[in-house]
């Protein structure tokens, strides 16, 4: 039987730095969206699948998806098509100019990733990052070969615990 008379010791409050070091939270992996266009320059393909992955379910809206895929598109046909063109030109005067005819078509290559970036940026402060996700733009190997591409990553941001003194 119980003693419901005896006085106990009250063990103390865990500080937020404990509850950080003896907790370990879950995470699931990653979701990668790879490019599914038909161009590729410099590993970026020329647009993004909008099938909604399984692993979002419950997660983020089909709609807000689609849209955020759709404005990663806009940009991609915005800048890709001007990209190839430059591509072309380079190789064309590559042997004259010792390879400097290749600088434009790789200064806009990087110009378009900084948009992408900015852009995902702007959408994970504007919605993902209240819903627990995080967009990036990610270099990659592909599957089939040794060569690198860009693909999106929709990271899974763990929740912190509250610290609550009762």
């Amino acid at each position: 039987m119980a003693d419901f008379d005896a006085i106990y010791e009250e063990q103390e409050l865990a500080e937020p730095e404990d509850l950080e070091e003896g907790h370990v939270q879950m995470v699931p992996d990653p979701i990668v969206i790879r490019g599914a266009g038909n161009m590729t320059v410099f590993g970026l393909s020329n647009r993004f699948n909008v099938q909604f992955p399984a692993g979002l379910v419950s997660r983020v809206a089909p709609e807000e998806f689609k849209a955020t895929i759709l404005r990663i598109n806009a940009v991609l046909k915005k800048t890709l098509p001007v990209n190839v063109k430059w591509l072309f030109c380079g190789c064309v005067c590559c042997c004259c100019t010792l390879g400097c005819s290749l600088w434009p078509v790789i200064c806009l290559s990087k110009r378009t990733q900084h948009t992408m970036n900015k852009l995902l940026e702007w959408e994970n402060s504007h919605l993902y990052h209240k819903l627990g996700l995080h967009w990036r733009l990610s270099k990659q190997h592909c599957d089939s070969n040794s060569m690198m591409e860009y693909v999106l990553l929709i990271e899974f941001i763990p929740k912190t615990p509250i610290y609550r003194p009762d």
